[in-house]
């Protein structure tokens, strides 16, 4: 492999419970689907052209004990009641010729909407300052997310989120990932 820019991308989740809090993570990454593969964790870029497919058409494609690089959010909890979230939000331009971003949140206390917009907000921040818009950052989400893709340089924002309130006993691990696929 020469050419280290990944053709497709898919988002998973998935949430594990155990009393050691390496088995609960282990149990998150079989709920994603994705336990059998090394992870390479890589920073925040959404490759120009790279097709984004459906979960289930995505792990069909990988090879156990394959080294996969991977955005991912992962979270942890062994306090009863504490909500844990992890999301990966993306942004994808317009112009495919450009990149695009993923971003990366690991959080206590926030819900699945919470989570899940900061996410976004985040990937499109990154996204729409690389394009020259600048956005104030007080504003919510709601309104941010509209000014983006009224630009007409956004195609645009999604996430993927997992959120768990954790048990007496227990670890409690949540993960979301944007899963690279090289051909």
């Amino acid at each position: 492999m020469t050419n280290l820019v990944p053709s497709k991308m898919f988002l998973t989740k998935g949430v594990g419970r155990h009393k050691y809090q390496l088995k609960s993570f282990e149990e998150a990454l079989r709920k994603a689907g994705v336990a059998q593969l090394n992870l390479v964790q890589v920073s925040s870029i959404l490759p120009p052209t790279c097709k984004i497919i459906s979960r289930e058409k995505g792990l069909q494609e990988l090879v156990p004990g394959a080294i996969s690089f991977c955005v991912m959010a992962r979270s942890d909890t062994n306090e009863h009641g504490r909500l844990v979230a992890s999301s990966v939000g993306v942004a994808i331009p317009k112009d495919q010729t450009k990149w695009g971003y993923l971003s990366e949140i690991h959080g206590h206390g926030m819900n699945s909407q919470q989570a899940g917009d900061m996410a976004e907000d985040l990937a499109a921040d990154m996204l729409g300052t690389t394009m020259g818009m600048e956005i104030d950052p007080d504003k919510d989400w709601s309104e941010k997310e509209q000014a983006y893709k009224s630009s007409g340089l956004f195609i645009k924002t999604t996430n993927m989120t997992q959120t768990a309130k954790g048990i007496d006993g227990l670890w409690t691990t949540t993960v979301a990932l944007a899963m690279f696929i090289f051909d």
